[in-house]
């Protein structure tokens, strides 16, 4: 009689999968491979411009990039260190494409468009402080978390994340993503059809060519313009550790975002706070229930779910 399977030390289901589960069946090709794309850029934090890289035919080419807000240094690495020490002290479980996770929040049927408290009972109280911290920042007044997911990193399982657009049903404008322990990239794409048009930004600098003159023109003093498919494209944001990011209008409804396997170099987590949307807030639909789920958020008394 044969022996019984012994058990996934990993969380992948249908075709994702990690380094782990790729070597028990012997190596091979990751189970998701998304078509490689061909426009890369750079997103610059200074400018707000998608700036094109030579590697891939692009460098003096641009578009803007509206959405993204960072405040580097958020925490310090004293703070950094103690809040990773914090969050061990809970279980983690294992999830998708190698990432471990710790999830506060409610229990949530996104297809179904159902919900319900369930085991929810707060945020960890060590983010009470963050999330103080958080409201002094203009691009967050007004910022109430009503969920918290913490996800871990590590080159070791081969971690990463699907390309992917948060939910808009129950999650509100703004993404909020505290950066722990190493830097990393975040890759921005479409699925869109359409044609995006870049501005020429060759021998000018990006911060004249769009400040200065609304259409930027080469040197011999014609119109610049190229297009791409906007399928084809990928805009990386280079996220520092200890640092905080925001995505909100464009970045957060229209482009997917992804952390590729090649990007985690080394230990990370993620903490990821969301807000309720409209449909949630008072006055809204599920105002009332809204209103339960973030007395229960900010009580601050949660442990995973």
């Amino acid at each position: 009689m044969a022996a019984a399977p012994l058990p996934r030390c990993c969380g992948c289901k249908g075709v994702r999968t990690c380094l782990v589960c790729e070597l028990e069946r012997g190596g091979g090709t990751p189970g998701t491979l998304y078509p490689q794309k061909t426009a890369h850029f750079i997103y610059c934090l200074e400018t707000g411009l998608a700036v094109g890289t030579e590697k891939s035919g692009f460098a003096g080419w641009a578009f803007p990039f509206p959405g993204v807000a960072m405040i580097k240094d958020f925490v310090s690495a004293d703070e950094e260190a103690e809040l990773v020490r914090l969050m061990d002290q809970d279980d983690w479980k294992l999830s998708q494409s190698g990432r471990r996770k710790q999830d506060y929040g409610p229990k949530v049927n996104f297809r179904k468009q159902k919900l319900k408290p369930g085991g929810f009972n707060g945020l960890p109280s060590f983010s009470r402080e963050i999330v103080q911290r958080m409201g002094q920042h203009p691009i967050l007044e007004r910022f109430l978390p009503v969920e918290q997911c913490n996800l871990d990193y590590h080159p070791e399982r081969g971690s990463a994340i699907d390309p992917h657009l948060d939910d808009s049903w129950l999650w509100g404008e703004r993404l909020v993503s505290l950066n722990l322990l190493s830097p990393t990239v975040l890759s921005m794409s479409q699925d869109s059809n359409q044609t995006l048009q870049l501005l020429s930004v060759a021998q000018q600098g990006t911060r004249n060519s769009t400040a200065n003159d609304p259409k930027p023109r080469d040197p011999e003093g014609t119109d610049s313009r190229r297009s791409v498919p906007c399928d084809q494209v990928e805009v990386a944001i280079h996220l520092p550790a200890r640092s905080l990011l925001v995505l909100f209008g464009a970045a957060r409804h229209q482009w997917k975002h992804a952390i590729h396997r090649q990007h985690i170099e080394s230990h990370r987590i993620c903490a990821t706070f969301r807000e309720l949307s409209a449909e949630f807030c008072p006055g809204g639909k599920h105002g009332e229930l809204g209103q339960e789920l973030l007395e229960i958020a900010l009580s601050f008394q949660g442990k995973p779910v």
